[in-house]
């Protein structure tokens, strides 16, 4: 239904004369963007970054990924077209019972990492990606390159068929890749030679880009004492905070402009790929929980690093050579609750309590036992081998376990893996369905309540515990921008689902769509 609304919208328009085969393809994944902020913003960005996605783009208000997913989740769906039962990328990590522990979706010990120990590929996607269907039109002559803070998103990025996916290190700071990619650009290890961010970080400063009238509505109280984040030699999480800020999407569009140029990307003969990805998530080493001023900062300076970014293809490329999208992920949780004095009702859940209280209601109606696994990603996992080795009936187990703990304090509500497999969930029961893996999937769903931290603290205790998120309702939508050539700007308001996005850009390329693509595209040209 809502392709189809979003078809009938896009229909009523003229469509643009056919175009040569478009050279390039630039895909870009913002994650946190929101079109609130863009629109409020407007008036503080140059013409050339956000501006002009919003002037001559055609402009989906709401791509709705179902459910809330990770940003490693969403990027799978916007890259695929497919959603995560069927991409098999559900989550970044997930539990693996045999193993007892969490484990990465995409870590492969059959590869190895260059700049990095880390072991990542593609090997768990289960389908193709934009990326990949380029690769095979053009015969194996076009190049396909990924670039993103994170590792988990620059691989889903450059595919199974890419040249290559680098990402910054969360130790050393240096550009990194998976040997699972036959290629390393000499501009990778060029920069992690020549100018390593080990060697630069400490000079860095994150501060505002613009005089306090550049920020719309921002409250006296902000203004007064400008935010000002350092990342000094010596600091543990120097480079995980670095990662946090908006400073590491001007690396990331440093090293991409490079791309572009250094390896003449659109010159081939079919359709080359640059993804790139940026961060827009609230900075969890914020000194306030009201963080507006630095979030409204970061837009600015995104702002800036795209108008660089487009400035790029055009210059190498050429506008109408070119297709770029850019597509949002939903924010994710917060990390700080509102501050004490506001008084707005909030409290603690605490996964290893709860796993607790919950393992000895198991014992008292079941017997003596390890009754509960592990908590991973707001589930509960069961011992279904003891389970089992008791010959009793699991969902039964599951029902049980399910009504005590939504009588527990902070609990919204509690649904198990059969209420999903079998479709208890109402109208939201189609997205929860697509967007859980039932292979891998917990026992039991828990949602606390808005405004409530969970404290994923299961396995840890003592003050190495892991800090939560507090609980907040938010939209499982984000904004999606398409520029092509021959393709007019245009509005649609109607919510589209996410997954016509790739379907939609393999259109515009004139290739075919992923193998897991099952929606139509949009007819945008």
């Amino acid at each position: 239904m809502l392709v189809l609304l979003a078809s009938m919208v896009s229909m009523t328009l003229p469509a643009g004369t056919p175009s040569p085969q478009p050279r390039l393809l630039v895909g870009i994944m913002v994650e946190g963007l929101e079109r609130d902020y863009l629109d409020l913003l407007r008036e503080s960005f140059g013409s050339g970054g956000f501006n002009r996605l919003l002037r001559d783009g055609v402009v989906i208000s709401d791509a709705d990924y179902g459910t809330n997913l990770d940003n490693v989740a969403a990027t799978a769906v916007v890259m695929t077209g497919a959603s995560p039962v069927v991409s098999g990328i559900p989550a970044s990590a997930y539990y693996d019972p045999s193993k007892m522990k969490i484990v990465e979706v995409l870590d492969d010990p059959q590869v190895m990492g260059n700049f990095t120990t880390e072991t990542y590929s593609p090997a768990a996607l289960r389908v193709s990606t934009v990326s990949d269907e380029a690769r095979i039109a053009g015969g194996g002559v076009t190049q396909a390159y990924s670039i993103a803070p994170d590792a988990r998103v620059a691989i889903l990025m450059a595919g199974h068929a890419g040249n290559g996916g680098v990402w910054i290190n969360d130790n050393t700071g240096a550009w990194a890749s998976s040997t699972y990619y036959t290629e390393l650009p000499a501009g990778v290890a060029a920069a992690n030679r020549l100018m390593p961010l080990s060697s630069r970080l400490d000079t860095m400063s994150w501060v505002p880009s613009a005089k306090t009238e550049a920020y719309p509505n921002l409250p006296d109280h902000l203004t007064h004492y400008p935010f000002r984040y350092v990342f000094p030699r010596g600091k543990d999480n120097r480079y995980a905070m670095f990662k946090d800020s908006p400073l590491v999407n001007r690396e990331v569009t440093s090293l991409a402009s490079d791309f572009i140029g250094g390896m003449k990307l659109g010159t081939h003969d079919g359709v080359d790929v640059l993804n790139v990805a940026y961060t827009l998530t609230s900075f969890d080493y914020s000194k306030n929980p009201d963080n507006r001023f630095e979030m409204m900062d970061a837009y600015i300076k995104l702002d800036r690093n795209l108008e660089q970014l487009f400035a790029a293809i055009d210059r190498n490329v050429g506008v109408g050579n070119s297709v770029v999208y850019l597509a949002a992920t939903p924010p994710a949780p917060r990390a700080k609750r509102d501050d004490s004095r506001w008084r707005i009702p909030t409290g603690e859940f605490s996964t290893r309590k709860a796993g607790s209280l919950l393992n000895m209601y198991l014992m008292a109606v079941y017997g003596t036992g390890e009754w509960v696994s592990a908590f991973h990603n707001n589930q509960f996992y069961l011992n279904n081998k003891l389970i089992k080795e008791r010959s009793l009936d699991a969902r039964t187990v599951r029902t049980d376990a399910a009504g005590f703990l939504a009588r527990m304090t902070g609990v919204e509500g509690v649904y198990t893996i059969d209420d999903v497999i079998i479709g208890r969930l109402g109208d939201r029961n189609d997205a929860i369905r697509r967007n859980t893996d039932v292979a891998i999937a917990g026992d039991l769903f828990i949602n606390i309540l808005p405004g409530w931290e969970l404290v994923d603290d299961y396995a840890t205790v003592g003050p190495d515990r892991h800090t939560g998120q507090v609980n907040r309702v938010t939209a499982t939508t984000g904004p999606v921008f398409i520029l092509a050539p021959n393709v007019p700007a245009r509005v649609i308001d109607t919510p589209v689902d996410a997954r016509v996005i790739a379907p939609t850009v393999a259109r515009l390329l004139r290739i075919r769509s992923p193998n897991g693509a099952s929606l139509p595209a949009l007819p945008l040209d």
